[in-house]
């Protein structure tokens, strides 16, 4: 993929090919111009935001030409104050991609040669190791992001070939020279929502894998609960056109093709005085189950375009216009949009993991399941209890989701001496999104497990194609819950399972 100042579309961030920046004339010319430009302006003596002052509150600092160096290196080393877990490489590769399209926009101010070393970082597979606390998301994500500038100038430490190395000595082995930030260059990288937006895209393709995977349950659901898909329908998701409650409804409508246990569109309705225990409609968590995850999708897409926009946006300060002469200080570092995205994605996330909830309790009560029995037990004798503790650890990782929804960008705090009075909260909103992702995982593990238990008990061959494909993947790490016995083992074997998209 070759970076330039076009927009990069959102499925090019999660791109395993190779990133290679323009080497265009034009481009090169573009970039150098923006930082030419500054320089002029810094030799005029005008007083330039983070270049010839100090940063935030200590913008009514001065600072002399000569010191222009030494003020962008102390800007990194001051910013190292990471704490937490590491980032994973993926998300850090991520970040690399997201701040070099922001720089290449040409409006940061900085020279192409800085530009290169993110190519050179990416080409040879060199990810900063980078804490993941300690960002509030204000003047972008200050903290993470400096261990990405303080890599490029050759110190810190990397993640290279699978370990942690000494940068410096990286870059010996490969013959790499540490680089020296020019006038505003570490402002640059430093300034941006890379480690917010970088979070969010892959803490998303996770959970997309979950969501496709919950309508494969909740269509097992369909089937083993001998629901009626009529409230599936075409007609019922067109009289309310939402694209993602259509989409969901399709999608569970498919799953269930060819199912002997699904009762047949309006079926119900025509024999509802031959079945006198049967209710006319299946109850909410199944019946309405499109709407539910349908907004899920419609939000997806809306947290997608606004991070598509978030990175090839330049989200920076001061931003610098070459063509037209001026010089910007503003405030498109601030990170509220992934904020209020991720926001929107954990209370996604906490409606899927009440669904599952709701529909597991209903598939392991014996007044509810329509003859599967208690606990989805197999033999039945009133020593075993099958899945009886399953359900309750399901429960308490869907209240383990559910209290991670409240919104992080409501919890402003005012930082550096009042100066970030009013910051976004973007990276800790992203990190709990990220954090959700583990438990409902672990919810689905269980619900499939049941769901195969639940095969067992109504036949195989009665079960949609879909279900059946399902049912022979559980069952090869799985075996049946005869007797009573530990299940986590099962629990574990599935969730590989899932995170590799194998029930979707």
């Amino acid at each position: 993929m070759i970076i330039d100042e076009k927009m990069v579309d959102y499925e090019s961030f999660l791109s395993k090919e190779d990133i290679r920046l323009s080497s265009k004339k034009e481009f090169v010319e573009f970039i150098d111009g923006g930082y030419n430009f500054l320089v002029e302006r810094i030799k005029s003596n005008q007083p330039i935001y983070g270049i010839t002052t100090g940063y935030g509150e200590s913008g009514c600092n001065a600072v002399l030409m000569q010191e222009a160096q030494e003020l962008q290196e102390n800007l990194y080393r001051f910013c190292g104050v990471g704490v937490g877990e590491y980032l994973s490489s993926e998300v850090v590769r991520v970040m690399l991609i997201a701040r070099l399209i922001s720089l290449s926009k040409g409006k940061s101010g900085v020279s192409y040669d800085l530009l290169k070393r993110f190519e050179i970082l990416l080409q040879n597979e060199i990810y900063p190791l980078i804490p993941s606390q300690g960002s509030v998301g204000a003047s972008g994500d200050l903290a993470p992001l400096s261990y990405i500038a303080a890599v490029i100038a050759g110190e810190r430490e990397v993640i290279y070939r699978g370990e942690q190395r000494d940068t410096i000595d990286v870059y010996r082995e490969l013959n790499i020279e540490p680089y020296t930030f020019k006038p505003k260059e570490a402002l640059g990288v430093i300034n941006g929502t890379a480690t917010m937006s970088a979070i969010a895209i892959k803490a998303i393709e996770e959970f997309e894998i979950l969501l496709q995977s919950t309508e494969s349950f909740i269509s097992a659901i369909f089937e083993v609960l001998i629901c009626d898909t009529t409230a599936l329908e075409p007609f019922v998701h067109e009289s309310k056109p939402f694209d993602g409650q259509i989409e969901c409804a399709k999608n569970i409508l498919a799953k269930c093709k060819d199912s002997k246990l699904t009762q047949v569109a309006f079926s119900r309705c025509e024999n509802f005085q031959d079945e006198k225990e049967q209710n006319i409609q299946d109850r909410y968590s199944i019946r309405c189950a499109p709407q539910v995850l349908g907004v899920v999708r419609d939000s997806l897409k809306i947290a997608k375009k606004w991070i598509e926009t978030e990175i090839n946006g330049v989200n920076d300060n001061p931003l610098i216009d070459h063509i037209g002469k001026r010089i910007y200080t503003s405030g498109n570092f601030y990170g509220g949009y992934i904020a209020q995205a991720m926001d929107m994605m954990r209370i996604c996330a906490g409606n899927v993991a009440d669904l599952i909830d709701k529909e597991f309790a209903l598939l392991v009560d014996h007044k509810f399941n329509k003859g599967l029995g208690e606990n989805l037990k197999i033999i039945d004798s009133s020593t075993h209890h099958a899945f009886k503790l399953a359900q309750i650890t399901l429960s308490s990782l869907s209240a383990d989701v559910l209290m991670n929804t409240n919104a992080a960008s409501l919890y402003s705090r005012p930082t550096e001496s009042l100066n970030q009075d009013k910051v976004s909260m973007g990276t800790t909103a992203a990190r709990n999104f990220a954090k959700q992702l583990p438990d409902l995982a672990n919810m689905l593990s269980i619900a499939f497990l049941g769901i195969a238990q639940a095969v067992d008990i109504r036949g195989v061959k009665k079960c949609s194609p879909h279900l059946q494909e399902c049912y022979t993947k559980i069952r090869q790490k799985a075996p049946k819950v005869l007797k009573d016995r530990r299940l986590d083992l099962d629990f574990k074997a599935l969730k590989t399972l899932l995170k590799n998209g194998e029930f979707i």
